[in-house]
């Protein structure tokens, strides 16, 4: 497998130095680098391992005011050299480094005792006794300690041999997945392009693939892709990828954003998180604002501590909220480093667990519940518990997979067979899941709605779908809403009559004064035939408010005493057979039947003739061929 390695440590501690050593390559590529010589900016080099496995090293900077560079070089390492010089020992930013390695998850490291031929043996000790005390509960806590001098070649051999060690370590870090690749470069190469590079943290990317570059959004094709500086056919995870792109300007990319998959398209300016404050860091209180680091990137935030608690203090951890100012593309298992809002110093961090969170209360008991869930590694688990904190009725598989960073077909399995899960299958094709509560909620609240407007309107013989979906909290689509009704319309909880919906035992009733008001408008439809009046000319020529009419009209609907044709057009039935009949004689002798033939067969005007065409469409009669009907067979 291809490895990354990172350099680590205080300035002027013999990074660089140590890799020109095991490399023969300078990684101080800036002119204002070499004059000063002190690296400013991540540097890049590689080698191959005695075994042939290509190593790419990212020569990070270790002086204060480049932190922010540091950062966007220290992801994605597999195996970091932290280097203490052995005349200064540690120093400040030996802590600070250490701490941003510890919170960003390098479990293997090797600790490299530079200039070792300017001191003494029992200095040698004294520095030593020093990382492993400054390493204790860390995570780079135990590993080994090599002195070397770049400039002698003393002890390289034996860092070599520990590095042998340490990358033939079987890698805990995943790869697979989609591609991902933070990009802490941008340039363009005349007659080639724009070129992006960074670490990929996993998936794979070919020549001709396409790609999207968040938060932009922007799509882009891959020319050629290459691994440690030479062209490869499959670029991956754990590698140092350089890609040329196609289609994409340069003022379209830089550091901070991310190439990935097309399939992720979603970023954040909100996401939950486990928090972990150092030891011997200032307290983290609550809507503290921070810089936040993740992947190459850097923006503005504050954390708001979940879970009731006020602060967090010095090596102390706990759930949080990251609200940040600009959206940030991240996935459930990022790790990322809180800085001061003055970037003088590195306050904490810790792991992404739910990317696209909704805003909660701060003192909600039972979140730390959920996020303790998000974060297992038991995709059912974790998957039942994503379903819970989404504030949507339902979650689309391909967005609950990009949320927990898994294979989505995994993902979909782990829930439909997880008991507390609701699939929303149509034609044997899971649209969405949701959970059993959530499903139990949604038939709780249909059924109520249709009680009260039951309630409120007993003459209305239902309610109208669209407005029945308005009832409801969640924002639910309509193919997912006509699920869920039709589901209780099968088990006979509810009764569905074309776009209404009432409950079963719903009957409508006319009192006295209405069954007279009904016999009238019956009266009247039939005298119309075939060019009734409107609701509105009804309610006028009855001297009545066209509320009573429409609900009297919907009454007798219900009872198949009149048929609606037209959304405020009623026929009687008799009228409605008699003008079928004629359509029907008519297409027997002719075949066919145009609108103007139809409008001169009825004696009406078009708008008559058109409302009953288009009725006959729906319920069947004929079927509309351009600008003619005929009979459907």
């Amino acid at each position: 497998m291809p490895l990354v390695i990172g350099t680590a440590g205080h300035i002027d501690h013999g990074k660089t130095a140590l890799v020109r050593a095991l490399t023969g390559q300078d990684t101080d590529r800036l002119k204002e680098e070499r004059e000063r010589g002190i690296s400013i900016d991540l540097g890049f080099a590689h080698f191959e391992t005695p075994d042939g496995r290509p190593v790419g090293i990212v020569d990070v900077p270790g002086h204060e005011r480049f932190i922010r560079n540091m950062l966007a070089g220290a992801h994605g390492m597999d195996l970091v050299l932290f280097t203490v010089a052995a005349d200064d020992g540690v120093m400040p930013q030996t802590e600070e480094h250490l701490d941003i390695l510890h919170l960003l998850g390098v479990r293997r490291g090797i600790f490299v005792i530079t200039k070792a031929d300017l001191v003494d043996a029992p200095r040698l000790d004294a520095v030593r006794e020093e990382i492993e005390i400054l390493a204790l509960g860390s995570s780079l806590e135990g590993a080994p300690v090599v002195a070397v001098s770049a400039q002698t070649g003393t002890g390289l051999p034996a860092l070599r041999a520990a590095m042998a060690r340490a990358l033939g370590e079987e890698d805990p870090s995943p790869v697979e997945g989609p591609f991902r690749m933070p990009v802490d470069r941008a340039f363009v190469v005349r007659g080639h392009g724009v070129v992006v590079t960074g670490t990929a943290v996993s998936g794979g990317v070919r020549e001709g693939d396409s790609i999207r570059l968040l938060p932009a959004g922007t799509l882009a094709r891959v020319r050629t892709v290459e691994a440690h500086g030479v062209p490869v056919e499959r670029g991956t995870g754990h590698q140092r990828l350089a890609l040329n792109l196609a289609g994409l300007e340069r003022t379209q990319v830089g550091r901070g954003a991310v190439a990935c998959d097309p399939a992720i398209d979603r970023v954040t300016n909100r996401f939950d998180a486990w928090v972990e404050v150092r030891p011997g860091r200032p307290r983290l209180e609550s809507h503290r604002r921070v810089r936040v680091h993740v992947g190459t990137a850097e923006v503005f935030g504050r954390v708001v501590l979940l879970g009731g608690r006020a602060g967090l203090a010095g090596g102390e951890a706990g759930w949080a909220q990251i609200v940040v100012r600009d959206p940030v593309p991240v996935l459930r298992g990022d790790r990322f480093v809180l800085r001061d809002e003055t970037a003088r110093r590195t306050v904490g961090g810790g792991e992404v667990v739910y990317p696209f969170a909704a805003r909660h209360t701060r003192t909600d008991p039972a979140i730390p519940a959920v996020l303790e869930l998000l974060r297992s590694a038991d995709v059912g688990r974790a998957g039942h518990a994503l379903l819970r904190v989404e504030t949507e009725f339902a979650t689309a598989p391909a967005l609950a997979a990009q949320a927990l960073a898994v294979d989505e077909r995994a993902l979909v399995a782990a829930l439909q067979a997880s008991p507390d899960v609701v699939a929303i299958s149509i034609e044997g094709t899971p649209l969405a899941f949701t959970t059993l509560e959530k499903a139990q909620r949604f038939e709780e609240l249909v059924e109520a709605a249709v009680a009260d407007a039951h309630r409120r309107d007993p003459l209305v013989p239902g309610i109208d779908m669209e407005t029945l979906r308005a009832c409801l909290p969640w924002r639910i689509p309509a193919r997912l809403f006509r699920w869920g009704v039709e589901g209780l319309v099968a088990r006979g909880r509810l009764v569905r009559h074309e776009n209404l919906v009432r409950a079963p035992g719903h009957r409508v009733e006319l009192h006295a004064q209405r069954a007279r008001l009904a016999a009238r408008v019956e009266a009247l439809l039939a005298e119309g035939g075939l060019t009734p009046l409107d609701l509105a000319a009804l309610a006028a020529s009855l001297d009545e408010p066209c509320e009573e009419v429409t609900a009297v009209v919907r009454v007798l609907e219900q009872e198949g005493r009149v048929v609606r044709v037209a959304p405020d057009l009623y026929y009687h039935p008799q009228a409605v057979q008699e003008g079928a009949e004629r359509l029907r004689a008519h297409c027997r002798e002719h075949g066919e039947i145009t609108a103007a033939t139809f409008r001169d067969l009825i004696g009406a005007s078009r708008k008559f003739a058109i409302a009953f065409l288009d009725w006959c469409d729906r319920t069947g009669v004929t079927v509309r061929i351009g600008d003619v009907r005929k009979l459907r067979r």
